[in-house]
Parts: C-alpha cells; sequence; structure tokens
C-alpha cells in the first residue's frame, strides 16, 4: 500500500451521511421510548449495510441515573455549605477554618472514590437512583491473518443516545471551569491567610477579604448553575450524537469488505453516555478479557462538525487534557492521527482542555488504553439543546473524519510487525 498517497475516497456518500443524521435526529435519552427506537434504526442500519442478525449483538444492561443526576446537585449542595462555613470561620479561627477544609476535603475523597466503578449501583445508586434499562450495539469483524485471541483490537465507536440540559454544553463546561480555577486560587488565599495569621507575611486584610468573597461568590455561582442542571428528553442530538453515528456507520460499510489483517475491529454505538458513559463502562467490562494492554486502541467520534459556526467548523481531536503538567492524550494513536491527515490533505487540529469533558474514551483511559475523541468544539454552542438539529451538522466535515479515520485504521494494520519490533505495543 503507498501511504504517501490520498487513497481513494469515492467509497463514502455525502448523501448517505447526512439521511443518517436527519434518521437519527429525535430525542433519544437513555431508558425511554426514544432510545428504544434508536436501537431498532441502529441494528435496522446494519442489517443495510450488510450484517447478518448474528453478526448484530445488542448488549442490554442496567444501571442507576444516581451518579449521574443526583450526585452532581448533592456535590454542589456540599460545596456551597462548606463554602459558607469557609467564609465564617475564617472570622473566628483560621486554623478551625484549614480543619474543615481537610474535613471536606476527605469527604471530595471518598466521593470521587466511590465514583471508580459507577456502572455498579452500589448502596447510593440502589437506593437514592432510578433503575434504568438500556442497550449497546455493535458488530465485530475478526482479523484476517492472526488469531482472534491474537489479534489486536480497534474499537470505532459513538453513542446512540441524547438529552436536553437547563444549560448548554458550552456553559456547563465554563461553570465547572470557574469551580476548578476559582477553587485553586482561593486555596491560596487561604494559604497567604494562614501565613498572615502567624505573621509569616503581611498583606493588607482587607486585599485578601475582598479577593475571598470574590472567588467565593463566582464558586457559589457556579454550583448554583450545577445544583439547576436537568436531565430533559428534548434534544434531537443531530450533533451530539448522530453525526458520531454516521461516521460509524460509514466506516463500517467500508472495512466489511475490507478486513483487516491484524487487527479485530468493532463498530460500536454505544447507549448511555449521556447518562455517566455506562454504555461504554459496560462494554469494556463486559469485553475486556479480548483486549490486550498495549494492542488495542479506540477512536471515539462524539459531536462533529458545527456548521453554523463558520470559524470553529473543522476536525479536531482530543490532544491533551490537565491543568499543570498538561498530560498527552494517546500519544501513539495521536501521531497516526496527525500523519493521516497530513497524507489525506485534510484539515485537523488537536485541542486541549482543562475540564468538563466526559465521552466515552474515558472507560478505555481508566484501563490505559490508547483512546482519542474526534470532535469540534463549537458544537457545543448547540448540544444539550433542542436546536442541536441536523441543519447544524456540515457533512463535509463527516467525511473527512471517515477519510482520516479510514486511513489511521489502514495505517495501524499495515505498521502491525513494525511497531511490535519497536515495542510501541505489546505482540
Amino acid at each position: 500500500m503507498n501511504t504517501k498517497a490520498p487513497l481513494n475516497n469515492h467509497w463514502y456518500s455525502k448523501d448517505r451521511i447526512y439521511k443518517n443524521i436527519q434518521k437519527f435526529s429525535f430525542p433519544r435519552l437513555a431508558g425511554t421510548d426514544g432510545e428504544k427506537e434508536a436501537v431498532k434504526l441502529t441494528v435496522d442500519t446494519f442489517k443495510v449495510i450488510g450484517y447478518t442478525e448474528n453478526e448484530i449483538i445488542k448488549e442490554k444492561f442496567e444501571f442507576s441515573d444516581f451518579y449521574s443526576t443526583t450526585l452532581v446537585k448533592f456535590i454542589g449542595i456540599i460545596s456551597l455549605n462548606a463554602l459558607l462555613v469557609f467564609v465564617l470561620a475564617i472570622y473566628l479561627n483560621i486554623v478551625f477554618t484549614f480543619f474543615i477544609i481537610g474535613l471536606m476535603s476527605l469527604i471530595v475523597f471518598l466521593i470521587i472514590r466511590g465514583l471508580k466503578h459507577p456502572e455498579e449501583k452500589g448502596f447510593w445508586g440502589e437506593y437514592f437512583g432510578n433503575t434504568i434499562q438500556a442497550t449497546n450495539v455493535f458488530v465485530k469483524l475478526n482479523a484476517r491473518s492472526l488469531p482472534i485471541e491474537k489479534a489486536g483490537n480497534i474499537i470505532i465507536s459513538a453513542h446512540l443516545d441524547s438529552k436536553s440540559q437547563t444549560f448548554k454544553t458550552a456553559w456547563r463546561i465554563i461553570s465547572y471551569r470557574i469551580w476548578l480555577f476559582c477553587g485553586i486560587i482561593l486555596g491560596g488565599f487561604y494559604i497567604v491567610s494562614l501565613l498572615c495569621y502567624y505573621c509569616i507575611l503581611e498583606l493588607n486584610y482587607l486585599i485578601l477579604q475582598i479577593g475571598i468573597w470574590i472567588l467565593t461568590g463566582l464558586i457559589s455561582f457556579s454550583n448554583l448553575l450545577l445544583i439547576f442542571l436537568n436531565t430533559k428528553n428534548k434534544s434531537p442530538g443531530a450533533l451530539d450524537n448522530a453525526s458520531g453515528m454516521s461516521i460509524v456507520f460509514e466506516l463500517s460499510r467500508f472495512f466489511k469488505n475490507n478486513l483487516l489483517d491484524n487487527f479485530n475491529i468493532w463498530f460500536c454505538q454505544f447507549s448511555a453516555e449521556e447518562l455517566g458513559t455506562m454504555g461504554s463502562r459496560i462494554f469494556v467490562n463486559n469485553h475486556e478479557d479480548q483486549f490486550v494492554k498495549g494492542k488495542i486502541f479506540q477512536l471515539n467520534f462524539d459531536m462533529v462538525s458545527a456548521a453554523k459556526r463558520k470559524r470553529g467548523n473543522r476536525l479536531e481531536y482530543l490532544k491533551s487534557y490537565g491543568v499543570i503538567p498538561r498530560k498527552k492524550v494517546a500519544p501513539i494513536l495521536s501521531k497516526y492521527l496527525e500523519n493521516a491527515a497530513s497524507e489525506e490533505n485534510v484539515e485537523l487540529h488537536g485541542f486541549h482542555i482543562t475540564t468538563g469533558a466526559h465521552t466515552d474514551s474515558v472507560p478505555f483511559h481508566l484501563r490505559e488504553y490508547s483512546a482519542v475523541d474526534i470532535s469540534t468544539k463549537e458544537a457545543s454552542f448547540y448540544t444539550h439543546s433542542e436546536i442541536d438539529t441536523p441543519d447544524k451538522v456540515d457533512p463535509q466535515i463527516l467525511v473527512e473524519a471517515c477519510i482520516i479515520a479510514r486511513r489511521v485504521i489502514l495505517m495501524l494494520d499495515e505498521d502491525y510487525k513494525v511497531l511490535c519490533e519497536e515495542h510501541e505495543i505489546v505482540c
């Protein structure tokens, strides 16, 4: 194969991609009749592509919505109460304030620890949440040359459910960032106050108080947004995530007749992504015995394109995350994405996030698998709302996503032996 020139890209159909967008653009929150209809349509679409009933797997599961709905409000209320106590206590005894901060930090740590496996209902999910039933749909194509158990695995995924919320995705992310950065700065103000209390540092007392009150107000505002952030079932979900579904269908069409030599390839439409990435978590739990760490790659498509945003309507992928230091996401896979974009003459931009993103790549990252989200940041101005309609999707950007993804998959398969010899994957 010539990997230095663009491949023949006439295998895709822009019209077919857009018809799939229109077909799946209706409210389909996990556990509702809309999601059940989406599951049925997903099975039917795979059949139209040419997959048989036996090849299409419907993976039913149940989970609690406590971790994706009630818990957010619970944390917001705790945070608001903690802020009030902090501010009052600093006027009484600053040492007592730090004692309370330590206690609240312990509570938050225990909550985070309990979130390690939210797909397991546990005590809180069982008694304080609603049990919801949902269904993943996927097909798997086995490697042509290697035995199934020795071949690597490539997961091509999107999510089939949608949701609307009180605030659009962009505002939710902004509120998370306010909470995070103001919290870090507020912690710095408390440390400075402690140093001043013990006369280690001298600083104008009024400046400290104004800073603490301003930061407390901003954090309180972000907490109020989260407390009143309610999940609804009104979004058609064209961008989030009929766009990703269409890409998965189109890629599954090509690879059905072009099997890989060294990798099994899965085409997954996960459910309940909008309620805590439950579908992908269940999928990884059920199938991780078939995955070899260091020899599994995931390309996850979520909110691709933004037709009404002229400057931001482009193909992007999550390259790094975190505050300090910035952590790279899946370096090997990122390198292949960049090379594929260059060789196919397709524009691709890497982006960084500090906080706020929670996609179906998370369960794969937690197991240290190589996973990358392909997305469009500007789509967040429409998603999780009633205006997430087909006219916001640009099928040309979806075509470009298909072209790059196909190139990456073929390059990984072609370079299998080289990757093994250079110990970049486990063989």
